[in-house]
């Protein structure tokens, strides 16, 4: 479905915390319909900005310490990290020009 890295809670603090790169986490869930929307608009947003922004997944019914400890309460969220710290966080499904708009500082 999606071309986006799966992130477990075993390999957060590594793959997301420990980046170099800013990372985008799209917490999602398979039940979630905007969740699978979303999906291939942040597919093309990580092809189109190579080494700029990192996006990687997160299913949070299977991830659930992950999502307690970043205060997931609805879905789809996307919490972006430089340096292991929260920087940016979104709520809801939005369409690629203002996903883009939201994310101009990390993929300009």
């Amino acid at each position: 479905m999606s071309t986006a890295r799966e992130i477990t809670d075993a390999t957060f603090a590594d793959e997301v915390l420990g980046a170099d790169t800013p990372t985008m986490v799209d917490f999602w869930a398979p039940w979630c319909g905007p969740c699978r929307a979303l999906s291939p608009i942040l597919d093309q947003i990580a092809a189109e900005h190579p080494g700029k922004l990192d996006v990687v997944k997160v299913n949070v019914d299977e991830n659930m310490e992950t999502a307690l400890t970043y205060q997931i309460t609805s879905l789809p969220a996307m919490v972006v990290f430089r340096g292991g710290e929260v920087v940016k966080r979104m709520t809801g499904a939005k369409g690629k020009p203002a996903l883009e708009a939201e994310l101009a500082e990390f993929l300009g």
